[in-house]
């Protein structure tokens, strides 16, 4: 060994020898990417339900209340799907677009008129035939 000084000292002198010191710019330089956007994740919530008729129900209470507590929630996409078959999953609510742009916030295969969210949301389409 012929330099048994501390490493401190040896990364020092290092970084004098390359034209670094206090006053240079910092030696680690920023991502030259762009910063991921958000993505999309899904919770999975598991409960007990009679039949499919009953489970629906409940996960269309479950989705809107949840929907009420945090707005940021994506309503339009939650799904409904056997414990052991989520390949089978089935949407809750309607997703129709409407002619400014907004998403039907009914149950899935509902009668009638679409309808935008929130109350006196806009109501499009074929109506009651």
């Amino acid at each position: 060994m012929r330099d048994n000084r501390s490493p401190y000292w040896r990364q020092r002198r290092a970084v004098l020898a390359l034209g670094g010191g206090r006053d240079a710019g910092p030696l680690i330089a920023p991502p030259r990417r762009p910063p991921r956007p958000p993505r999309f994740f899904t919770v999975h919530l598991g409960f007990t339900a009679p039949g499919a008729a009953d489970a629906r129900e409940l996960a269309v209470a479950y989705a809107e209340a949840l929907s009420l507590l945090r707005p940021e929630l994506a309503l339009g996409a939650a799904a409904l799907s056997p414990a052991d078959a989520w390949h089978r999953a089935e949407r809750l609510f309607c997703g129709a677009v409407g002619p400014d742009g907004e998403h039907c916030a009914d149950v899935a295969h509902h009668p009638g008129f679409h309808h935008a969210p929130g109350p006196g949301g806009l109501g499009w389409g074929d109506g009651d035939a």
